[in-house]
C-alpha cells in the first residue's frame, strides 16, 4: 500500500482510522519529526513498524523551536525525500501540517512550559526551545490519538482493555534532553502514550547522524569527530568501573581549533543534574548520561552516550 499524504488534523484522524480498520488493527506508533529525514530517522520509522499495526509520521518545521528567524528559513524542507524514505520503511501515513494548521489565529498564548529540566544544557544556551518543543510535541501526541471509529471519533489509553489500540510514540536518544523533557511531560501530564526510545545513529566514523551534518565542510566534519571520541572515552571508563576523567576529554575537544565547546558534562540520565565530582576521579557506579554540545565551524552539534556499570 502506498504511503498517505494529509495535511489537517481531521484528515489525520479520518485516514489513521481508515487504516486501523483496514488493518483491523491493533496499535498505532506515531514517529513525529521536522523531515530533512536521514538514515536515523529511518531508524525511528523502521522500529514504529516492527511494533505497530499503523504508523503516522509526522513532519513539521516547528517555528516555536527556533531563536532566530534565519535559523527557521535555514532548515531544510525536503519533504519529496522524506516521504521516500518513509515509505521505504513501511511508514503509512505522513502528516505534514502547515504552520496554520498547528497554530490557528497565530502562536498559540498557551504552551508547555519545560521548568527546570529545560533550563540547563541545551536549554540554558537556546532560551525558550524546549518550551517550544514540548509544546508541538504535546498538540502531535493529542492530534495523534488512535481512534475507535465509534461515533465521538475518540479513544484513547494506551495498552487498555476493550480493544483500544496501543498507542507509541518513537524519539532518538541522540535528542537526550528532549527525550527526558517528553517522557516527563507524558508522565507528570498523564498523557495516553507509550514513549518509546530508539539509539542514537551513528555513520561508520561514529559521527552522529544529524540534519545539520550537512552544513558542515569536509574539514569541519573531520574535526566534528572528536566529540564522538570524547564520549566514547569516558564510555569505555565507565564500561569498566574506572574513573571517568571528563576533564581529559573536555581537553581532547577543546584541542580542535576548529571547535568551540560549549558543554560536556555527565548527568543522572532521569534529572539531568551532574553526578557527583567523586566519579570523575573514583571508580564509576551505576547509570549516567555524558552530554556534549559545541560549534564546529558556525554549525552547532549534540552528542551523547548513556553510561552504565
Amino acid at each position: 500500500m502506498a504511503i498517505r499524504l494529509v495535511t489537517t488534523a481531521d484528515s489525520l484522524r479520518a485516514q489513521s482510522r481508515l487504516l486501523l480498520t483496514q488493518k483491523n488493527g491493533s496499535s498505532l506508533g506515531l514517529v513525529p519529526t521536522m523531515g530533512a529525514l536521514h538514515a536515523g530517522h529511518g531508524r525511528l520509522a523502521r522500529a514504529a513498524v516492527e511494533q505497530n499495526d499503523v504508523v503516522v509520521a509526522s513532519i513539521f518545521v516547528n517555528p516555536l523551536q527556533f531563536g532566530e528567524a534565519q535559523d527557521l528559513d535555514r532548515y531544510p524542507r525536503t519533504l519529496e525525500a522524506d516521504m521516500a524514505l518513509l515509505e521505504e520503511q513501511g511508514v503509512d501515513l505522513v502528516f505534514a501540517p502547515s504552520v496554520e494548521e498547528m497554530y490557528p489565529g497565530g502562536q498559540p498564548m498557551v504552551r508547555v512550559t519545560s521548568g527546570p529540566l529545560g533550563e540547563k544544557w541545551e536549554g540554558a544556551s537556546r532560551p525558550g526551545h524546549f518550551d517550544g518543543a514540548l509544546t508541538v510535541v504535546a498538540k502531535l501526541l493529542h492530534l495523534g490519538i488512535p481512534s475507535t471509529g465509534l461515533p465521538g471519533g475518540s479513544a484513547f489509553v494506551a495498552g487498555a482493555g476493550g480493544g483500544l489500540p496501543a498507542y507509541r510514540a518513537y524519539f532518538g536518544q541522540k535528542d537526550a534532553q528532549q527525550l527526558v523533557l517528553v517522557r516527563r511531560m507524558v508522565a507528570d501530564l498523564n498523557f495516553p502514550v507509550e514513549i518509546v526510545a530508539v539509539p542514537t545513529a551513528r555513520a561508520a566514523d561514529g559521527l552522529a547522524l544529524s540534519s545539520r551534518n550537512r552544513f558542515l565542510s569536509d574539514e569541519e566534519r573531520e574535526a566534528a569527530l572528536v566529540l564522538s571520541r570524547a564520549l566514547h572515552l569516558i564510555e569505555e571508563r565507565a564500561n569498566t568501573n574506572g574513573p571517568l576523567d571528563v576533564g581529559s576529554a573536555r581537553a581532547l575537544i577543546e584541542s580542535q581549533p576548529l571547535v568551540r565547546l560549549d558543554y560536556l558534562d555527565v548527568v543522572d540520565p532521569v534529572t539531568l543534574e551532574p553526578l557527583a565530582e567523586n566519579c570523575h576521579e573514583t571508580p564509576f557506579r551505576g547509570e549516567g548520561l555524558a552530554l556534549v554540545a559545541a560549534k564546529v565551524g558556525a554549525v552547532r552539534l549534540i552528542d551523547n552516550v548513556p553510561l552504565s556499570s
